[in-house]
């Protein structure tokens, strides 16, 4: 068995990956709070390759064959506050997640671009509820006036105050499973609880934390690297056929 072309298809596959990575990144690099994926690439050992002809592999003569294993990640730093001047706009300023309500249970996002549905409730640009700490989403009052959201996500409208928003964080956050449009879902091990002091900016919109200049830089290492990989696919094959020829 030629390990070298296994080893070169299993480079291929790990560059595909961590292409498709990069590609989502660039295409959500204007979502609001959207988190970059990454990819982690690591060398696991799988059988041994025998280098010497007199080696034998029970005595531990060999070598370890080494392939590529991916595996997908998420950064979590923040993206930078913009400030947007718009009272239903909101970023959090450090840890946490705002929470909303889908179809399937509670998400978290760190979106905040916030709108009024018809019926006075806040929802995102999406159309999900934004809830409260009490897991109830948030009603504006008809005549209330433009609400103001303080720092610890109380929201108001004049004297009455109508919900505190809950920002929740992770304990656990490579248990946060990623959703479309910069959503995530506790998976198991989670651990989401409360912040216990979020600090809530009215006005402003956090970017996402995808650098579009870098990401197109990997994908000219990856685009070289793949080309690589192909040519030693191709040297490989040519030995082995030319053996062949002279066996035959």
């Amino acid at each position: 068995m030629n390990v070298g072309l296994y080893q070169s298809a299993a480079s291929l596959s790990a560059l595909e990956r961590w292409q498709d990575a990069v590609s989502q990144n660039i295409t959500s690099s204007q979502v609001a709070g959207f988190k970059r994926r990454t990819v982690q690439v690591a060398a696991e050992a799988n059988g041994e390759v025998l280098v010497d002809s007199s080696a034998r592999p029970d005595r531990g003569e060999g070598m370890p064959a080494l392939f590529p294993q991916t595996r997908y990640a998420i950064s979590f730093l923040p993206g930078e506050n913009h400030p947007t001047r718009r009272d239903l706009d909101l970023a959090l300023s450090g840890e946490g997640f705002f929470s909303v309500r889908t179809e399937d249970g509670t998400a978290y996002t760190r979106s905040g671009q916030l709108q009024v549905r018809a019926d006075r409730t806040l929802i995102t640009s999406q159309g999900l509820e934004l809830l409260s700490e009490s897991g109830a989403p948030i009603q504006l009052l008809p005549q209330g006036g433009a609400p103001v959201v303080n720092e610890d996500g109380t929201v108001r409208q004049g004297d009455a105050v109508l919900g505190k928003i809950a920002v929740s964080k992770a304990a656990n956050p490579s248990r946060l499973i990623p959703l479309a449009g910069g959503l995530f879902r506790a998976g198991a091990g989670a651990g989401m609880q409360p912040v216990e002091a979020p600090l809530v900016q009215q006005g402003y919109q956090e970017a996402s934390n995808v650098a579009p200049l870098r990401e197109m830089v990997d994908l000219v290492n990856i685009a070289r690297a793949y080309e690589a990989n192909q040519k030693l696919i191709q040297s490989r094959d040519k030995i082995m056929e030319r053996t062949l020829e002279t066996l035959t």
